[in-house]
Order: C-alpha cells, then sequence, then structure tokens
C-alpha cells in the first residue's frame, strides 16, 4: 500500500514537469541586422533599406548618388555612408513635400552622407526635416538646401550635431536657414562649419538651450546671411572657442549673435560667449553680441578684429 500511495503522489509531479517542458521557449531579443544599399547590393536605393529597417537595424549606403529621400520611422537606427568622405550623396528629391530625410522615429544616427538640394514650392524645403525624439548627426555634408536642418517643436528632445558641414542653404522669404530648430531640449552643434548662407540666419535655435562649440561660421565675400547665431525667444546660450566672420554683403549687419528679438518666452538661465574669433570684413559696424534679455551675457576672452563691438545690452566683457 505504501508503494501505491507514493506513486499516487510522484504522478502529479511528473505532470507538471511535463508540462513545462511543453511550453515554447520565450524568445531572445531580436538580432539588429546590417542593410546595405548600392548597385551590386540587395536595396538599390537608401529609402528601401530604410523602410524595410527594424528597431536597433544598420543601414550602410555605398559611395554614389541616390536620387531619393526617405521618412526614417525606425527607433535606434543608424544611416551611414560606407565612407567617412561622404561620398553617400542624396539629392533633389524631397519626401511629404518636406526633406531628402525626414526622422520620426526615437534615438536616430546620421552619418557619412550628403545631403542636398533640397527644394519645395513654399520654400521650406530640407536636408533633415526633424519630427521624433533625440538625432545624432556626424560627418554629414548640408549642401544647397532651402533649409540644411529643419526641427519641429519636441521639448524633449536634443540634436546633437559634430564634424558636419553646411554650405550655401538658406532662403528668404519666407526664411529658411542653415539650421532651424523649434523648442527642444538642447542645440548642441560641434566642430562644424557653416559657410556662404542665403540671407537667412547661419543657426536659429528656439531651444531651451544651446551649445556652440568650436564651430566656424563664415559668410565669405559673397554670403548674404543675417545672424550667425539667433535665439530668438531667450533660452539658455553657450558659444565657445568659435569664429565667426561678417562680410561686406551681409543682409542683417547689425549683430552676429542675436538673443531675444521675438520676445523672451522661456528661461534664460546662462549667456556665456567665451574665447571665441569675431571678424567683420564689411565697411560698417556690428555687435558681437546683442542681448536683449534681462540675464546678463558674460563674454570673456573674445578676439575681435575690424569694425566689431563685443556686447549691447546687460552683461559684462572680460
Amino acid at each position: 500500500m505504501a508503494g501505491l500511495r507514493d506513486a499516487r503522489l510522484a504522478l502529479p509531479m511528473l505532470l507538471l514537469a511535463l508540462a513545462q517542458c511543453a511550453l515554447p521557449i520565450a524568445a531572445g531579443p531580436a538580432v539588429a541586422r546590417t542593410l546595405e544599399v548600392g548597385e551590386t547590393r540587395e536595396f538599390k536605393m537608401p529609402s528601401e533599406a530604410i523602410r524595410a529597417a527594424k528597431d536597433g537595424d544598420r543601414v550602410v549606403i555605398d559611395p554614389g548618388e541616390y536620387f531619393d529621400c526617405a521618412v526614417v520611422s525606425a527607433n535606434n537606427l543608424t544611416i551611414e555612408g560606407a565612407k567617412p568622405d561622404a561620398s553617400a550623396v542624396m539629392t533633389d528629391k524631397v519626401c511629404q513635400g518636406k526633406a531628402l530625410l525626414v526622422t520620426t522615429g526615437r534615438d536616430i544616427t546620421l552619418r557619412n552622407l550628403t545631403l542636398q538640394r533640397a527644394r519645395v514650392p513654399d520654400n521650406n524645403g530640407a536636408g533633415i526635416r526633424v519630427e521624433g525624439i533625440n538625432l545624432t548627426i556626424e560627418r554629414v555634408k548640408f549642401i544647397n538646401n532651402q533649409n540644411g536642418i529643419l526641427a519641429a517643436n519636441n521639448p524633449a528632445s536634443t540634436i546633437t550635431i559634430r564634424d558636419s558641414e553646411f554650405l550655401r542653404n538658406g532662403f528668404c522669404s519666407p526664411c529658411a536657414h542653415g539650421i532651424y530648430v523649434n523648442q527642444l531640449k538642447l542645440l548642441r552643434i560641434e566642430r562644424s562649419r557653416f559657410a556662404d548662407t542665403r540671407r537667412a540666419h547661419h543657426i536659429k535655435s528656439r531651444a531651451l538651450r544651446t551649445e556652440i562649440i568650436g564651430v566656424e561660421t563664415r559668410d565669405g565675400d559673397s554670403g548674404t546671411a543675417s545672424y550667425h547665431i539667433e535665439i530668438p525667444n531667450g533660452g539658455s546660450v553657450v558659444v565657445r572657442d568659435s569664429t565667426m566672420q561678417k562680410g561686406p554683403q551681409a543682409e542683417n549687419r547689425s549683430a552676429m549673435i542675436m538673443i531675444g528679438a521675438e520676445g523672451v518666452s522661456q528661461p534664460t538661465r546662462e549667456i556665456t560667449i567665451e574665447n571665441n574669433t569675431a571678424i567683420n570684413t564689411g565697411d560698417y559696424e556690428t555687435f558681437m553680441v546683442v542681448n536683449l534679455t534681462a540675464t546678463e551675457a558674460m563674454l570673456k576672452g573674445n578676439r575681435l578684429t575690424g569694425p566689431v563691438k563685443p556686447l549691447r545690452g546687460d552683461g559684462e566683457v572680460r
């Protein structure tokens, strides 16, 4: 009897073990893929690979000129040229009447690309239209677009730009700029170059904080840019280790950096303008900084060449 009782007790445990063995094994995390684009690759155009990409994938584009545009909706996606010389070129075609690349996903990285010749009927075409959250741009050239970059309002978003070039972008009217970002958490630009911007601003930022570090903005002899940096609604501003050259054809000659010209609508906790070079090659006088906020601007260690005054408005010059 004891043996029969032990067998009856063991049976439920045996059935439970068998049931557990029959359960499906939980799927592991998806493996990120590399999707290659080029004449001899699976995908012939960047838009085909970008459309097929899933979260976390990487799109690599061979050198060449692609008459193409794309909407980038995947998250944590990297899109890059195969070579660091930005010889993967997307040109002339815009998506959604907006841009060569329209980014709607989160945490996207773009590098080693050239984005050029974006045009739309309302004169607001961009190399990149930013509509998602968080974008990193590295070694990208923006050439002859109406806007280099145009970013929609997104107070949770950060845009970081490194080692990139913005050449002959801009249009008026309405005005399109080298870079124009609306209300973001942060715009940070590092080690990048802006040249020959047409009529509008090299950089226009409504971000809560704007950081410009090691950047060169030049009008040259024929550039018709307005301000080099405009912060129209206030917000914290740091400009450091940068060079600004205002040229003889500049359309707005009053300032290089203009802060608060459209009314201060957000906190301006810091204005630091430090270790920069400001050059005016025109036959007119300009200010390096015009500060229309009540936050004191701190200017220190800057070098002025030509008819440039350091500051108009609240602040201190050291």
